[in-house]
């Protein structure tokens, strides 16, 4: 692998952190079977395509990139991440119906999405890559752990 596509040692981490993630999320889901039925399609939505991002991002970040077979996975990565971010809006019962500061990260993801296909696309590798460490950091790890703590769905699941 090129030196300059290599995975960094941050990448790494965030890799297996989101390894961590999808263990953690896929045993709670299984936990809360008896109760999957409640659950709103927007949740589902949610999670469903979360999960594709979930599966692809260490993929993404340790194999080599650059090839065709990267950039077909990160399309399928950003339109996952995309889907996850807005049917996120539609995500709103613990705050009432309202948006809480979680979504956010909601409206960063859609943002930032878009950027980073720019930078791929137009070969701002460096932009592309920092890109791809926030995404990840906020919009995955940080939001993926923040759903287990404050009573949340897949925390009640896994730890309940």
């Amino acid at each position: 692998m090129n030196p300059s596509t290599a995975p960094t040692p941050y990448e790494k981490a965030l890799a297996y952190l989101t390894i961590l993630l999808t263990v953690m999320a896929l045993v709670a889901v299984a936990k809360g079977r008896a109760e999957w039925a409640q659950i709103p399609l927007a949740i589902w939505l949610h999670f469903g395509s979360l999960l594709v991002a979930l599966v692809l991002t260490p993929v993404l970040l340790l194999r080599r990139r650059g090839n065709r077979l990267h950039r077909q996975l990160g399309w399928i990565w950003a339109i996952a991440m995309m889907v996850t971010a807005l049917a996120s809006l539609r995500v709103r019962i613990l705050n009432h119906g309202h948006f809480s500061p979680i979504h956010l990260l909601s409206v960063l993801v859609i943002v930032s999405v878009p950027l980073l296909v720019w930078r791929a696309r137009t070969h701002r590798v460096e932009a592309h890559r920092r890109s791809i460490r926030g995404i990840v950091t906020g919009g995955i790890i940080v939001a993926g752990f923040l759903t287990f703590p404050f009573g949340r769905l897949l925390g009640h699941w896994l730890f309940g």
